[in-house]
């Protein structure tokens, strides 16, 4: 192996995961979508943020900084068009998640599913707090926070993130 070879094998990092290009567009509007409609018609659903699951996914496995903040602020704004909120909030929220779930997965093993919970969890967490700072700071929306709500709905989510990385990891391209 020449010099020129090893350069080649140390600028690709093995543990970033690829994926086929329908996967990415494909999977973030069927999730837009179900996130939109689904729970208007069945209430228990009004819980699940799937984009923010979807998010933070794409951002570990790709271990990219930047293409987490592309994920994160482009499922963010979405969710803002779909949802009639004022347009930027969750997509701030999201952007930060984005940053911050890559940089995470750039640093660790994030494969473990005691890793990947507790990301979840606390990713949620972090964007809702992060939502009702923006509220209050930005809009001046006086919205209340009930913290012990938020750490339920948080573990609901990182359960069903769970799941859902247990799929979406089934999507990933084979070497």
């Amino acid at each position: 192996m020449n010099s020129g070879d090893d350069i080649l094998s140390l600028q690709h990092d093995s543990r970033v995961s690829q994926f086929r290009g329908w996967v990415l567009v494909a999977v973030p509007l069927a999730v837009l979508v179900f996130q939109s409609y689904v729970p208007q018609f069945w209430d228990p659903l009004k819980f699940l943020d799937l984009t923010l699951l979807v998010t933070i996914y794409f951002a570990m496995m790709r271990h990219s900084a930047v293409n987490g903040i592309l994920v994160g602020s482009a499922m963010g704004l979405a969710q803002d068009a779909l949802a009639y909120n004022p347009l930027g909030m969750y997509g701030i929220a999201k952007t930060l998640v984005g940053f911050f779930a890559a940089s995470l997965g750039a640093r660790i093993d994030v494969s473990s599913p005691f890793v990947r919970l507790v990301a979840c969890y606390v990713f949620f967490y972090f964007q809702e707090f992060l939502f009702w700072v923006m509220s209050r700071a930005l809009l001046s929306k006086h919205l209340s926070f009930d913290w012990r709500q938020e750490l339920i709905l948080a573990a609901l989510n990182a359960i069903v993130g769970l799941a859902l990385f247990h799929f979406l990891d089934k999507l990933k391209e084979r070497e």
